[in-house]
């Protein structure tokens, strides 16, 4: 099996990360996730320019066609930098969505505003007080002749303040679940816009008789709706990784340099095995990331290998996130220092469609009934 990537892959990994480079500092980023929208918007127009926003846009549709390949290593990229810019949420996902449930109509009628970064979208799948993997929801569907009115609660909504349509899943009257398309800016749709831990952007959602357009002819989308969470716990793997990457590396640099009683950290040989150990945190990490994405690019879209992928990284995340505060000392609990930062944000990827102890409990629970029917 070949584990090295394209020319074609390197270069667009370069070519997001020489724009990420330009626009983001520490300080920078803190200036923009401090004010509205939370990105810079001029950032997001070079996505638009340079087509990463239509990276899962198919070519018939006017996007880029990419794989899961590319899609993790633009989000490594984004992982890195800290980039608070929603491409996951409000473009590849969403298009990705779109573009398995939706009619030729509607990709041609939608898909061009996300390529060209005019037109933000967002998934609104998880409702309060559920945790994954008991996703189901409660928000109801109903027919009234051929147009649709939805109520029920969403939240949280990952970029849900910002978007100008929301793909909702609700359940029918027959029972499925199927997808329907809310202007998020309609009277019957209340939205609570919050920030999250690590400075992030999301809302809470309340549809009250919103009314709503399927997505799609089909009102079982159970299988996409499956496929959009499995692809978005690799994307999370995938940004971490990015993530841990730049925390080992400042701390890394960060031992090189600082001195303690006269000499630098480096010396102390403790010191080194610990980062030593974050290295090997960080390989599994990548490796487990890396499978995650080569299953989806060969159409295996499975929840234990998704569960395996997501547990081993953050696990990873954790480690790596509380070794480089301790190895940095009082100056990595600082708001001016960026290792809080990426700490942060891995705590807010390890608790998002399921933490550690979630996926454990999800990759046990048959190895349970297996030894229950053994006795």
């Amino acid at each position: 099996m070949d584990f090295t990537f394209t020319a074609e892959q390197i270069l667009l990994r370069d070519t997001v990360r020489s724009v990420l480079t330009r626009h983001y500092t520490t300080g920078r980023r803190a200036e923009v996730i401090a004010g509205d929208p939370g990105w810079d918007p001029t950032v997001w127009a070079n996505f638009a320019e340079i087509g990463l926003l239509g990276l899962t846009v198919s070519v018939e549709d006017g996007g880029v066609g990419a794989g899961p390949i590319e899609t993790m290593l633009v989000l490594e990229e984004l992982g890195r930098t800290l980039a608070p810019e929603p491409v996951f949420d409000c473009a590849l996902l969403p298009a990705l969505v779109i573009g398995r449930a939706g009619t030729a109509a509607q990709r041609a009628a939608l898909l061009a505003g996300i390529v060209d970064g005019e037109r933000l979208f967002a998934f609104a799948h998880a409702e309060p007080g559920v945790r994954w993997p008991e996703l189901r929801p409660q928000t109801l569907a109903i027919a009234d002749g051929d147009r649709w009115t939805l109520t029920g609660h969403k939240s949280p909504v990952p970029a849900g303040d910002r978007a100008d349509t929301l793909i909702v899943s609700a359940v029918v009257p027959t029972g499925e679940t199927a997808l329907f398309l809310v202007d998020a800016r309609a009277a019957a749709v209340a939205r609570t816009a919050y920030r999250s831990y690590d400075g992030g952007r999301g809302a809470e959602i309340e549809f009250r008789g919103a009314p709503a357009e399927l997505l799609g002819v089909d009102l079982d989308a159970a299988a996409i709706i499956d496929e959009a969470v499995i692809t978005t716990q690799a994307a999370l793997g995938a940004e971490a990784v990015g993530a841990m990457a730049e925390a080992l590396r400042l701390t890394t640099e960060y031992l090189k340099t600082r001195k303690q009683f006269g000499v630098v950290l480096r010396t102390f040989q403790a010191l080194t095995h610990r980062a030593a150990d974050m290295y090997v945190s960080l390989e599994l990490a990548r490796s487990m990331s890396l499978y995650a994405a080569m299953s989806l690019a060969d159409g295996v879209v499975d929840p234990t290998v998704a569960s395996r992928a997501k547990r081993r990284i953050d696990l990873s995340g954790k480690h790596i996130g509380q070794e480089a505060i301790q190895l940095h000392g009082g100056i990595g609990m600082t708001a001016e220092y960026p290792v809080g930062h990426y700490t942060a944000r891995l705590t807010t990827i390890e608790h998002t469609m399921g933490d550690a102890n979630d996926h454990l409990r999800a990759l046990s629970g048959p190895l349970s009934e297996c030894r229950k029917g053994e006795i």
